[in-house]
């Protein structure tokens, strides 16, 4: 499912946001402030990159992207059977040269199992809702995955660990004819159902969690493949959801998740946008969640994308306009040594406009603001 189009309206209550002020308590110190200057800093090893999602990577598509200035792809190789839930690794080599045939790099392929959709939507749910004998054989299937990258020469897979898939409750006017996405929890309608995930406590997630960690981690460890898990977007109140405690949405519960299992292999797909929404003040607090989880090398791909607002109420809007300064993001990630790339993601859509509309304009316009970033960054002493 398409993340921009996906609209979850489900209801629950408010939260105090003095609580919210807890999630982050390194940036009440010194050290929470942006980068004031670069002086000494390693030079900048970010690179600009794209998320193709499920769109067929074709050649057509690889050299919009490459005219762009991206350098470096995340995309999905074609499965030629339908019932395995895995690219092998002559489907994924097959991609990997194509993109190459275009001068970019393939630096992650999607998971054909734990996408971002809603579970009552998604086809393959054994995982999430802890079906067994059924999650056995897709976690087995996401193992032979990282096998298949190995084999073909790719370093990384992107998968999420979600069953409300990305909640917003409705669209706000932005600039020009543009729409934002957007996440008020006071909007919210009351009394959704839950989904046929049921009743999904904090603890029961979390054993959901470890018990794919623990069958995938050690295979990622051998076959020197990272995988990087997306945080739950957006994070919600402490009651839970439509019945669905949502662990993966604070950054305490990130933290956690990069601990166990213990692994170089085992980190986040961090998508700044989503950490952001998570916070009671972005503008000052993701500085240091970056620095955090970036010192310990668990950031192993950035969707680089900016919001207005803070946790329960927020819209996603274009990149130079939000509550984040990305120019001090960016001295942050070389101030940590990131070397991986920066994606756009989420880019607002136009009222009216067709899919690729959206993609081929807001897009293009993300890819320019983000690339002419990196190489004034590049040129700081």
């Amino acid at each position: 499912m398409d993340r921009r189009h996906f609209f979850s309206l489900s209801g629950a209550g408010a939260v105090a946001f003095a609580a919210q002020s807890s999630l982050v308590p390194e940036a009440h110190g010194a050290s929470a402030s942006p980068s004031s200057a670069t002086s000494g800093l390693p030079p900048l090893k970010a690179r600009l990159g794209h998320q193709m999602g499920r769109t067929k990577a074709t050649d057509e598509r690889l050299a919009s992207l490459a005219r762009y200035g991206v350098e470096g792809i995340c995309a999905g190789a074609d499965v030629a059977d339908p019932k395995r839930l895995y690219a092998n690794a002559d489907e994924m080599k097959q991609l990997r040269e194509r993109v190459e045939k275009h001068r970019m790099t393939l630096d992650l392929t999607d998971s054909v199992l734990l996408t971002s959709s809603l579970i009552d939507r998604e086809p393959n749910p054994s995982i999430m809702l802890a079906q067994s004998p059924q999650r056995d054989r897709d976690i087995e299937a996401f193992q032979n995955h990282i096998r298949a990258c190995a084999a073909a020469g790719v370093p990384g897979i992107k998968y999420n660990m979600s069953i409300l898939g990305v909640v917003r409750s409705g669209r706000t006017p932005g600039r020009g004819d543009a729409m934002y996405a957007t996440w008020r929890l006071k909007d919210a309608p009351p009394n959704q159902p839950l989904t046929r995930a049921g009743v999904v406590n904090a603890d029961a997630f979390w054993e959901r969690i470890t018990y794919f960690l623990e069958r995938v981690v050690p295979v990622a460890n051998e076959y020197k493949v990272r995988i990087a898990c997306h945080p739950q977007d957006p994070g919600m109140p402490p009651e839970g959801y439509r019945g669905v405690d949502r662990v993966l949405g604070t950054v305490d519960g990130l933290k956690k998740f990069v601990s166990i299992h213990e692994s170089p292999y085992h980190g986040l797909n961090f998508c700044q946008g989503t950490v952001s929404e998570d916070l009671a003040d972005p503008g000052t607090q993701i500085f240091d969640v970056i620095r955090h989880f970036g010192r310990q090398n668990k950031i192993f791909n950035v969707h680089f994308r900016n919001i207005r607002g803070h946790r329960d109420d927020f819209m996603e809007v274009f990149p130079d306009e939000g509550d984040v300064d990305f120019v001090e993001a960016l001295k942050v990630y070389r101030e940590v040594g990131y070397s991986g790339l920066l994606m756009p993601d989420h880019v607002p859509i136009i009222k009216g406009g067709a899919p690729d509309a959206e993609s081929q304009e807001n897009f293009a316009f993300a890819f320019g603001y983000i690339r002419g970033l990196i190489q004034a960054e590049k040129h700081v002493a």
